[in-house]
């Protein structure tokens, strides 16, 4: 928690992030490693017009930034910032677009004011203010969005308010008995684990992005954490939520199960931040686990891939459940590391078990068992002893100690990969990475289609081949989630037109073969045309009355699920 001396909220007493980039400044890779990062890459060093040095990155203070059109709201004033940083820092999320753009120094759509609420009553107190005054308000937790989900693209308000809440960041509450905590939206995923561990509990939810975003940003974008099977989204962990809108606050019976009509609940986990700011919610907890063990597996070949998806559909319509299952296709398991020696044919998959109250050598056995009967070759496996808190596979949000060469190998890659995409970034390559999920019988074809329809746009966006690589990172009885990640040398100053023309052909893709447009990334406003798509019209209408109702100054997260609407 950011406190001053004095024992107030100061957003300045917090651990200085990137403003431009991904994570922690000092953590972000020096010019040289950048460049030899990029030289890597297939085709970067025959492009003529390839970078010779990364991007710089422009001091906030030194940027153009258009003075605030309002000042801040008397009685909170002692709550905003008007500071460039803060303004800079809040005008993009962490998508490849945003990277370039702030490398750039885009910055037009900064926001006037950066607000930081330390109570409820300031929420809505400052929703007040805005609604009064047209003033739009972009809801900001950790500023991870990779889909403009927090980038205001209107303009027709007098003026734009992010309304930081991460000053709102303590477990208010524990229901030990029913294994549940009330817990404040602010709260960044670290701090919340904190919180937790004295009691023996844990949420048990690790997105990527983990370290930089918050509650309150997971329940509004229905985040997906590192667990691949059974609980998979933060739906599924939520007892109840209160919500702050224009229209008054809205607060759900915490209860395990309802049938009384449509659920509450639903309504705003997924909102994105256009129906109300949730300050707090009632979250089902999980005994720590104390039991813990973590396998890879390779399937060597040209059908390598294919039979590790054989082999994951039928853990995943086991009832096996394990913690961890993950699939790596040959360029994604040579890109963490995970291939062993030589085999740059091998797809790889992650496995992994846990739990709180007895062992799991059995159960990761019967997984292994399950993949080696589809062509899987096992590798050494990691056992932690009962007790420690060696990370398992996929528990990216803790810390790790030593397992699997495979699994480690996966796990450092994946921490690592956002600062590697932003060094890559310097230097003018594209990099996109892009998610959906479809039902079994479709998967393959999916797989194929993805390869080869948007491999070809990348080659003539950028006029050079590209590295497509796919990973498996959540799978249900009834289909999986597929995560892609292309690489390609782009061209100087057009890295976001490029970026926009990709991401238009993978949402065509993955529209044709009725596959998801995000399975776990959120809407925003980069993925609206293909939502407008796959959302039933009369849902439509019925988020449109919602939204105006709620909503009645059209001033949340305008362009966000619907077209800005004004009261």
């Amino acid at each position: 928690m950011a406190m001053a001396a004095d024992g107030t909220y100061d957003p300045a007493e917090r651990p200085r992030r990137s403003w431009w980039g991904w994570g922690h400044a000092d953590r972000a890779l020096p010019d040289a490693e950048c460049v030899a990062l990029a030289a890597q890459l297939p085709g970067f060093t025959e492009r003529t017009d390839a970078p010779e040095r990364p991007l710089p990155v422009p001091e906030p203070a030194r940027l153009d930034l258009s003075p605030p059109r309002l000042a801040p709201p008397g009685a909170l004033a002692h709550r905003v910032s008007t500071a460039p940083y803060d303004r800079a820092a809040h005008t993009y999320g962490k998508a490849y677009r945003d990277v370039v753009r702030a490398l750039h120094g885009e910055l037009a759509a900064a926001p006037d004011l950066v607000a930081y609420p330390q109570t409820e009553s300031e929420v809505a107190d400052l929703l007040d203010w805005a609604g009064t005054h047209d003033v739009a308000v972009i809801p900001y937790g950790g500023g991870s969005s990779v889909t403009g989900g927090v980038e205001y693209r209107a303009d027709d308000h007098a003026a734009v308010l992010s309304l930081d809440l991460t000053a709102l960041d303590r477990v208010l509450e524990i229901d030990r008995t029913s294994r549940a905590a009330r817990v404040q939206g602010g709260v960044l995923g670290p701090d919340l684990e904190d919180q937790l561990r004295p009691h023996g509990l844990t949420l048990r939810h690790f997105p990527q992005s983990f370290e930089f975003s918050t509650l309150g940003g997971w329940l509004a974008t229905r985040a997906g954490g590192h667990y691949a099977t059974l609980w998979t989204h933060i739906d599924d962990l939520t007892e109840s939520l209160r919500v702050v809108t224009p229209a008054g606050v809205n607060e759900s019976w915490r209860l395990p199960a309802s049938g009384a009509g449509p659920s509450p609940d639903r309504l705003f986990l997924g909102s994105e931040g256009t129906l109300g700011v949730i300050t707090e919610a009632w979250m089902r907890l999980q005994d720590r686990p104390r039991h813990k063990a973590s396998a890879a597996l390779g399937f060597a070949g040209p059908g390598g891939f294919e039979a590790g998806l054989e082999a994951v559909r039928a853990i995943a319509q086991s009832g096996l459940h394990p913690a961890n299952c993950r699939l790596l296709d040959p360029g994604e398991a040579a890109l963490a590391g995970a291939s062993a020696p030589g085999r740059d044919d091998e797809s790889v998959l992650v496995l992994g078990a846990e739990s709180a109250h007895h062992p799991v050598e059995g159960r990761l056995a019967e997984l292994v068992a399950v993949a080696r009967d589809h062509g899987g070759t096992p590798r050494t496996r990691h056992a932690p002893a009962p007790g420690g808190e060696g990370g398992t596979a996929g528990d990216a949000g803790e810390e790790g100690g030593p397992g699997d060469g495979a699994v480690d190998a996966w796990r450092r890659a994946f921490l690592r990969m956002p600062y590697l995409r932003d060094a890559l970034a310097r230097m003018s390559v594209l990099t996109e990475t892009f998610e959906t999920a479809c039902t079994w019988d479709r998967a393959a074809a999916l797989h194929a289609a993805v390869r080869e329809e948007v491999g070809a746009a990348v080659r003539r966006v950028t006029g050079a081949p590209a590295t497509l690589n796919c990973r498996v990172t959540h799978v249900y009885p009834d289909g999986p989630a597929l995560y892609f990640t292309v690489l390609a040398p782009g061209r100087p100053g057009r890295e976001a037109a490029m970026w926009d023309e990709v991401k238009a052909a993978a949402l065509e893709t993955l529209l044709r073969h009725r596959a998801t447009v995000t399975h776990h990334h959120a809407v925003g406003r980069d993925h609206r045309p293909a939502y407008d798509r796959q959302r039933p019209e009369p849902f439509a209408l019925a988020l449109r009355a919602a939204k105006t109702a709620l909503d009645p100054h059209g001033i949340l997260n305008p362009g966000v699920l619907l077209d800005p609407a004004r009261g």
